[in-house]
C-alpha cells in the first residue's frame, strides 16, 4: 500500500515563504505523475502543480512564478517551494500520485497552510 506523508505547512505572513515535503512509502520513480493540490473552505480541490516521471512539471496560472515543485528520487520525496505568498493561497495542501497502469491515484492526509498577518 502507498503512503504520501506531508510535511512543512504552517501560518506565514503574506510575501513570506514554505516549503512543502511529501515523502513516499516507496520509490516515486514508479509513479506516472506526482504532485500537490489544495482545496480552501467552500472551494473545490484544485491542481497546484505536478511533476511526471519524465521531469514534465505543470503549474496553476495563479501560482507561476512563485511557486516551484521538484523531485528527489533517492529520497522519495517532492517538493514545493512556496513563495511570495499570499492569504489566498491559504488551503489544505495534498500530495497526489498516479499510476496509469493500474488506475491507481494516491493522496495524502493534507497539510494545512495559512497565509495572514
Amino acid at each position: 500500500q502507498v503512503q504520501l506523508v506531508e510535511s512543512g505547512g504552517g501560518l506565514v505572513q503574506p510575501g513570506g515563504s514554505l516549503r512543502l515535503s511529501c515523502a513516499a512509502s516507496g520509490s516515486i520513480v514508479s509513479f506516472n505523475v506526482i504532485g500537490w493540490y489544495r482545496q480552501a473552505p467552500g472551494k473545490e480541490r484544485e491542481l497546484v502543480a505536478d511533476i511526471t516521471s519524465g521531469g514534465t512539471t505543470t503549474y496553476a496560472d495563479s501560482v507561476k512564478g512563485r511557486f516551484t515543485i521538484s523531485r528527489d528520487n533517492a529520497k522519495n520525496t517532492v517538493y514545493l517551494q512556496m513563495n511570495s505568498l499570499k492569504p489566498e493561497d491559504t488551503a489544505v495542501y495534498y500530495c497526489n500520485a498516479k499510476i496509469y497502469a493500474w488506475s491507481a491515484t494516491y493522496w495524502g492526509q493534507g497539510t494545512q497552510v495559512t497565509v495572514s498577518s
